[in-house]
């Protein structure tokens, strides 16, 4: 299993939308193309940032068909399925088609809060199932659930697909333990554009980015220049990027994202319900921002 592709900047994209809300492939091709054509390492499609819990079966796999068809073999795809039903999660993963995939992002389950027990169990289950390598995805600030590290280093010991972990969670405790104790071999990604520079010098290896969409150039130099312990340059790269995060993040994700995509000439400022697109103020805020740099 090849994950060295990891060690770098994925972007978690979008799902554009026409006016009508139905799904916009043209406006995705054009994402794609700019995030590869700006140095991002690889693409993950269907995370929280796609609005995967908002797109039905069919267009989640038409969305990967779409990718897989653009990009051509360019950078490597990850594929985000995950859910708070284990046997409906495991099922999907049986039953879906992995070719030109290279990995799986699987969030912890939500809503449901199962203690470590129950996640350790849940995400054994996602192992067993998994053909492909698997990153775990610790972020309670929306699952309401904390992977603990002992719990992660655990499945990475049981689990040799097991790879790598998308931590969202802020808690720079845990993430040290889990890089202090880990295998060489498992992963530590950033999830917050914002805490991804500090996180790299403390040993995590890449990020799973939202702002990459907007700015893929400027976050992997972010990346590249730390992991090269350039950090003279990437802190004056993190600190232009860092009013812009704030700025999309404001009233949620990935409705500020849309917003600068917009004006971007990118996509169409469109969210499915049950979000909405951001304040004409906020809007006003991001534009004049991109405009300036």
């Amino acid at each position: 299993m090849d994950t060295s592709f990891l060690r770098g900047t994925g972007v978690a994209l979008v799902t554009p939308f026409y006016h009508d809300l139905s799904i916009d492939f043209e406006s995705l091709a054009r994402l794609i193309n700019h995030v590869i054509n700006g140095s991002a390492d690889y693409l993950v499609v269907m995370g929280t940032t796609g609005e995967s819990v908002v797109l039905s079966e069919i267009e989640k796999d038409l969305v990967l068909k779409e990718v897989i068809k653009v990009s051509k073999n360019r950078i490597p795809i990850v594929l985000g399925i995950g859910g708070n039903n284990t046997k409906l999660v495991t099922d999907s993963i049986k039953q879906q088609d992995f070719a030109g995939v290279s990995a799986l992002l699987s969030v912890s389950p939500y809503y449901n809060k199962p203690n470590q027990s129950g996640l350790y169990a849940h995400f054994s289950e996602v192992a067993k199932a998994s053909p492909i390598p698997i990153i775990l995805y610790n972020v309670p600030g929306r699952t309401g659930t904390y992977i603990e590290a002992e719990t992660t280093l655990s499945l990475a010991k049981e689990f040799d697909n097991i790879v790598a972990i998308k931590e969202a969670s802020g808690q720079f405790d845990g993430i040290m333990e889990i890089i202090r104790k880990k295998e060489d071999s498992f992963m530590v990604i950033s999830g917050d554009d914002g805490l991804t520079l500090p996180l790299l010098s403390i040993g995590v290896e890449g990020v799973i980015s939202v702002i990459a969409n907007s700015m893929p150039y400027e976050m992997s130099e972010i990346v590249r220049k730390a992991l090269n312990n350039q950090y003279d340059v990437a802190r004056e790269i993190h600190y232009k990027l860092l009013p812009l995060i704030s700025l999309i993040f404001r009233e949620g994700n990935p409705a500020g994202l849309k917003a600068a995509l917009h004006f971007q000439g990118i996509c169409e400022n469109q969210i499915r319900l049950p979000l909405t697109p951001v304040s004409k103020q906020l809007y006003a805020d991001i534009s004049l921002f991109l405009s300036e740099i």
